[in-house]
């Protein structure tokens, strides 16, 4: 890698007197040469240990970090790795204790003296407690004798505890007092830094940064004395410039690291940078690149940031700012920068210029004289402006005798820089160099910019104006081909971009092979002998194309050559060797760039012939597919068999730096490779392979190389794919990584395919790809392949026949391809009947083609059919306006679509065509029927809260002359409201339903556009889904059971909003179901249910249970008829039961009297009615109040205890009055009065004036019975609400004669019967509700005596 030139120090120049003596030295030195070279070999050799010691360290490091990795997950006690060591340090000096401890979880750690808690609160200053990077440590500042003590840390976590302990000695210096009981330390002498021996170990490599970030770079190294007070002296540099500490950069040595950190990344700190540390023996140094790229811009397509900013010519009123420009790859071109001020310990920044600036720099003025400033840049294009630069350095607006100025009179950028050239420089880095511009112009750097070849994006490969005209581009793809080009940059802008370089691969600088190693004997004749060895582990970036061989005798040290001719494999025979003999062997391998370096000498070998039987060792042992859990170990057969042929392999595994080998096959193996499982990720393991014959077992192969159980970053696996275009059926492979004489060599079952017509393999970029020529089962099994000159990029494949018919499958489908239905071919139904055919295709191009066949017959689109397709849906349609009976048959949709082809069909004949055609014609009516007045909701039911049954409808396309009418069974129903069909809904209510409202009604909806009809059948079904509404909201609404005594007995009642017997209702007592009978009735009215018990006893004592069901919930509400409850309704029972019985016997008048009687003088007048009792009542007729008693005149009768008349002969004016007649026995009586007027002849006859009917009203009202009460909101039952026993006519008592005023007298001690239905206010009227007028012709009327 060829880096920047470097300047010698003016340190490591020598005068020509340093010169002169340099030389005499150099002629002395001559005469002792040998023993020189003595020397220099001891302290190479003393040197190579310790650097194999450091080496060894290094790689136990490694490996720790790596099995902390892979335990990070396993829970661990606390453990130290770095315990506490004593310290014995001066008094007033400063000490730390640091410790490393690990475990997981992650330990805590606390620090205790003398077993006391060490507490930094206390003695503020004294005590610093820490924890960086796992590193625990303890700082005492400025230590007193009073500190010496035993300090431990103590580190805990779930999983236990772990201590470390160590001695703290503070000492006093000679003289100063009192000192510790170790006594003195002795003085140190003084060591100036430079007197140090430093060997710098792990360094940073090329980093990559971002603006904004942080980084830090750091180099690790052995110190020699390591002294913690006395770090060694270590200078930082950017490209050539010494750095020093400021808030943009920090610098630390300690710790044997060296560590600088840039913790405010910005494209100014892109650049080479140098670590020089000064050693007793001069300088040790190393420098990597760092790059910084631009952050994401603020809007895209915005430019990156300049870089640069320094103020030149300082004046009192003014400052001229310049700085660097940007890089612009696929940015838009630059069109300017604006300047931005800030006072300096402010934040507020201030424009200085209003129009973006066009080159790169800009006089501010406007300043304040003896005030400080710092200045930025932004960059403009037209997608926006960019980030701002980072600040400059604060200068004082003062004028200056000497003041920097910005020299150069040129005007414009500079032109293009010259040719570009690429070459190779390391496996991801390539050295580019370009001629200069021939137009200068105060350059400022270049713009190096690179591209993958056959992409078209530009990247940029620095972001800072680099100075010289050689770059090193880092961060290249291994293998990937790239070209570059250049950009020149000045104040003014970016030149036009270089000429592109040629195209090159990323590949490692041709070097030659190191030397090859692991030479062994595989055969013995006694006068030649078969040895092999391993490849170089660098092949210089070039295929090792041959192999020279070199023997002695093992006592002698001249060499002799073996072979003249290249020997291209790595196994050679040597003959015309002495029996006997010692012998020793070595190896150069040869490419391109010459033959590299001879192997060390192998151990000797004694030539002598092999006898045994069993098999010699293997040879050539190789990995391939390496991952983090398997590998695939392969190896050759042994070159000598033994007694009889070789059968199978034994291999053995060990961990590295393990001698114990564990067996991994149980038998031998028949085959020459082995796949390993089950490895542990980033453990490393040798192999060894033994042979087996029917001898035995053979001598062991060399052990192998180490190989680690991690897989290359960014390993790829075999893909099995089928080509989309070609239908080609392949495995490919993308490889990590490549060099320009990498090859893929393929294999199944590990055996090279080579030229095989069943395959073929091309390579193209990193890719390869075996394609299967004519595909089957002979091609099953298992495919790997290894790209050669790589680091062991391999990997394999199971062709399973599983997967293979898979693929054959999508071949035949890529090959002979079809376009992929969605939906077949389908039909529906439209408005006006229209039948719509189609089908939808996963996707459609727009050059498809389809045709319509219906019965064999191509159907185009035109009159009666409409046919297309839309592309971005998928679908294809064909639309049939009228459809008949002549469309029945078979429908086939033909699709061409490029390559591909499909066909759908769709029989459409039979109880199909039957029902299409039925839906079709359906449609077309009802399209017809929407053109007028018609339904858009055919009737329906709904309950209202009150539980009354609403049909209801919906109407559209309505007018104000549309009528509407309402029929059941077709008798047109009137509704209370008239139908309003503008309102858009039209409702018939049904009170009180029940099973009488069963019936077709029917809705009419027309004007002089048409008519439409709505049908509802309440019957079945629907009559039983009303019901269940109904009981829906009636029990819901349901009461609790209420109790009422009546005369026949005791009556349990349920007052809802509405009831009828239809409602499925159970009653229940103790949850047994109780059916109607003449002990236990049911019934109801429509605003309650109930149940009576007949003659009660104690038998019906219990709970009593009503359940309303509506076909999704059962409503439930019980009364207990037990205990004090019973006994209060059964006397209750017995009173009315008494009550009832006298009401029934007492005296009455059953009928025959009228209210008025009008009759002219000398008439005669038979007042004659019927009366009942039981016992036979007495009958009293009375005159104004005046009993009557029988005479001439007035006769009084009374036949067989049934029929009593008052007759009066030739009545006179004075017979007019009140007549009343008086009927009672024990239980009671009836008074009825009847009033009579008289008038001469020839008089007008008088108005009749009707009485007003009274029922028979006991004269003595009964206290209220003592049960419960009825619910205040429930309307009293009427009359007719009660129940009359099957078989008997009601009390004649109850029912007086019509037409007739009548008063009872019923006697105090007769009790009043109280019934629950309560007596009507009115009775029915008599069947002739006119008065009785007796005339001439009247049969009344008795003749004159």
């Amino acid at each position: 890698m060829a880096e920047p030139a470097y300047t010698v120090p003016v340190f490591r120049q020598r005068s020509s007197e340093e010169t002169e003596e340099y030389q005499r030295v150099t002629t002395n030195v001559g005469k002792g040469l040998a023993v020189i070279q003595e020397e220099l070999h001891r302290m190479r050799m003393a040197t190579k240990a310790q650097v194999e010691s450091l080496e060894l360290q290094r790689e136990v490091r490694g490996m720790m970090s790596k099995r902390g990795d892979m335990l990070d997950e396993i829970p661990k006690m606390p453990d130290f790795l770095v315990a506490l060591r004593p310290h014995t340090v001066w008094e007033k000096t400063p000490v730390k204790l640091f410790c490393t401890v690990q475990g997981n979880p992650r330990p805590i750690v606390k620090w205790y003296k003398g077993g006391a808690p060490v507490d930094p609160l206390s003695a503020p200053g004294k005590y610093k407690i820490e924890n960086k990077y796992g590193v625990h440590s303890l700082i005492i500042s400025r230590c007193v004798v009073s500190d010496t003590a035993e300090y431990s840390a103590v580190a805990t976590n779930p999983h236990g505890t772990a201590t470390s302990k160590a001695a703290v000695t503070v000492k006093r210096a000679s003289g100063a007092g009192e000192s510790c009981h170790l006594g003195l330390v002795p003085h140190l002498t003084v060591i100036h830094p430079s007197k140090l021996e430093v060997s710098l170990l792990d360094r940073f490599s090329v980093s990559f940064g971002v603006e904004g970030g942080s980084i830090s770079l750091v180099c690790t190294m052995v110190v020699v004395p390591d002294l913690p007070n006395l770090p060694p002296l270590a200078q930082w540099y950017r490209d050539d410039k010494l750095l020093k500490p400021s808030n943009l950069v920090e610098m630390a040595v300690g710790g044997s690291a060296a560590r600088l950190t840039l913790p405010h990344l910005a494209k100014d700190d892109e650049g080479l940078y140098t670590l020089r540390i000064f050693t007793k023996d001069g300088t040790a140094e190393h420098s990597a690149y760092l790059f910084v790229s631009d952050a994401p811009p603020s809007a895209a397509g915005a430019p990156g940031a300049p870089m640069s900013v320094k103020a030149y010519d300082i004046n009192a009123d003014y400052v001229l700012v310049a700085w660097k420009p940007p890089n612009t790859v696929n940015e838009a071109p630059l069109t300017g920068y604006f300047v931005d001020r800030c006072e300096a310990g402010s934040d507020s920044w201030v424009q200085s210029n209003d129009a973006p600036v066009k080159v790169c720099k800009y006089p501010v003025h406007g300043l304040s004289t003896g005030r400080s400033y710092h200045f930025r840049v932004r960059a403009v294009n037209s997608a926006g402006i960019s980030r701002p630069s980072r600040k400059s350095d604060k200068v004082t607006a003062l004028d200056a005798a000497e003041s920097e100025r910005l020299q150069g009179t040129d005007e414009g950028v500079p032109s293009a820089p010259g040719q570009v050239v690429a070459t190779r420089n390391s496996k991801s880095s390539v050295f580019v160099q370009w001629d200069p511009p021939k137009q200068v112009k105060n350059l400022m750097g270049y713009y190096i910019d690179g591209r993958v070849v056959g992409s078209k994006e530009w990247f940029p490969c620095n972001h800072k104006p680099f100075k010289h005209n050689r770059f090193v581009v880092h961060g290249l793809i291994p293998g990937e081909t790239y070209v570059f080009r250049a950009q020149a940059a000045n104040v003014f802008g970016l030149s036009e971009e270089s000429q592109e370089s040629s195209p090159i691969a990323v590949e490692p600088a041709l070097a030659t092979p190191s030397s090859p190693f692991g030479i062994t004997m595989l055969s013995c004749d006694g006068a030649s002998m078969t040895v092999a060895w391993k490849s170089p582990k660098h092949c210089g970036g070039s295929k090792v194309n041959a192999y020279y061989i070199d023997k002695r005798n093992a006592d002698t040290l001249t060499w002799k050559e073996v072979n003249l001719v290249a020997v291209t494999e790595r196994l050679c025979t040597v003959d015309s060797l002495t029996e006997g003999i010692f012998y020793e062997f070595k190896v150069q391998a040869g490419n391109l760039a010459g033959v590299g370096v001879p192997s060390a000498p192998s151990a000797p070998m004694k030539c002598e012939a092999w006898t045994m039987e069993e098999p010699g060792p293997a040879y050539d042992l190789s990995f391939s597919e390496v991952r983090g859990h398997s590998l695939v170990i392969l190896w050759k057969a042994p070159v000598y068999t033994g007694a009889s042929a070789v059968s199978g392999y034994l291999v053995d595994m060990a961990k590295k730096g393990s001698s114990e080998f564990v067996t991994l096959t149980q038998e031998a193996v028949s085959h020459r490779y082995l796949q390993v499982s089950h490895l542990e990720e980033g453990q490393t393991y040798v192999f060894r392979v033994r042979a087996v014959n029917a001898n035995g077992v053979g001598k062991s192969s060399q052990v192998s190389e180490p190989v680690c159980a991690r897989a290359l970053p960014g390993a790829q696996e075999i893909v099995a794919n089928v080509d989309g275009d070609t239908g080609d059926i392949f495995l490919s492979l993308e490889a990590c990584e490549i060099c320009e004489t990498s090859k893929f060599v393929w294999s199944k079952n590990y055996k090279p395919i080579g030229d095989c017509p069943r395959v073929e393999v091309t390579t193209k970029g990193r890719t390869s790809r075996m394609t299967f020529t004519h595909p089957d089962k002979d091609d099953l099994g298992k495919y790997s392949v290894v790209v050669t000159d790589t680091d062991g990029v391999s990997a394999s494949h199971t062709l399973s026949e599983d997967a293979l018919n898979t693929m054959l499958e999508l071949s035949q489908a890529i090959r002979h391809p079809i376009v992929p239905l969605k939906h077949g071919l389908n039909y529906e139904i439209l408005e006006k009947g229209h039948v719509r055919f189609w089908l939808q295709a996963v996707k459609l191009s727009p050059s498809v083609s389809y045709r319509f066949i219906v019965n064999d017959k191509e159907v185009t689109s035109g009159e009666g059919h409409k046919i297309s397709h839309d592309v971005a849906t998928g679908i294809i349609q064909m639309t049939v306006d009228h459809f008949t009976r002549a469309n029945e048959g078979t429908y086939t949709v033909q699709i061409h679509d490029g390559k591909a082809k499909a066909q759908s069909s769709l029989v459409l004949v039979g109880d199909v065509f039957k029902a299409a055609l039925k839906e079709a014609e359906f449609q077309r009516k009802e399209h017809i029927r929407k053109q007028g007045p018609h339904f858009s909701e055919y009737l329906y039911f709904t309950v209202t809260e009150d539980c009354t049954v609403m049909l209801a409808c919906k109407v559209a396309n309505v007018k104000k002359e549309t009528t509407f009418h309402w029929y059941k069974e077709e008798e047109e129903i009137v509704p209370e409201t008239p139908p309003n069909v503008l309102s858009g809904a039209c409702a018939l209510p049904i009170a009180l339903f029940s099973r009488k409202d069963q019936g077709v009604f029917k809705a009419t909806l027309g004007d002089d556009r048409g008519k439409d009809t709505s049908l509802f059948d309440i019957s079945g079904q629907v009559f039983d889904d009303i019901i269940n509404a109904l009981a829906q909201n009636a029990g819901a609404s349901a009461s609790e059971l209420v109790m009422q005594c009546t005369p026949e007995g005791i009556r349990l009642q349920c007052y809802m909003n509405y009831y009828t017997e239809e409602m499925k209702t159970v009653w229940k007592h103790k949850e047994t179901k109780i059916a109607s009978s003449e002990k236990m009735r049911i019934g109801g009215t429509a605003e309650m249910a109930w149940m009576q018990i007949c003659d009660p006893s104690d038998k019906e004592k219990g709970h009593y249970t009503i359940e309303i069901s509506d076909g999704v919930q059962t409503h439930t509400r019980t009364f207990d008829l037990s205990g004090q409850a019973y006994t209060d309704a059964y006397e209750e029972y017995l009173r009315l039961k008494a009550a009832a019985f006298a009401e029934k016997n007492r005296g009455r008048v059953v009928g025959g009297l009228p209210d008025v009687v009008t009759i002219m003088e000398q008439k005669s007048l038979s007042l004659t009615c019927t009366v009942w009792g039981e016992p036979t009542p007495e009958v009293t007729w009375f005159k104004n109040e005046q009993e009557v008693c029988s005479t001439e005149h007035t006769k009084v009768t009374f036949d067989g205890g049934k029929f009593s008349s008052l007759i009066i002969n030739q009545v006179t004016p004075e017979d007019s009055g009140k007549y009343s007649i008086n009927v009672r026995n024990k239980y009671g009586g009836e008074f009825v009065e009847i009033t009579v007027s008289v008038y001469k002849h020839g008089e007008q006859i008088p108005e009749a004036k009707l009485g007003q009917p009274k029922s028979a009203t006991p004269a003595v009202t009964p206290v209220p019975p003592r049960s419960p009460a009825l619910p205040s909101k429930t309307p009293t039952p009427s009359k007719s609400q009660t129940p009359v026993p099957p078989g008997k006519t009601p009390t004649p008592a109850s029912t007086p004669a019509p037409s007739m005023r009548s008063q009872a007298s019923t006697p105090a001690s007769t009790p009043v019967p109280k019934s629950p239905t309560p007596t009507p206010k009115s009775r029915p009227p008599p069947p002739n509700p006119r008065p009785q007028i007796l005339a001439a012709s009247s049969p009344r009327l008795l003749p004159d005596s």
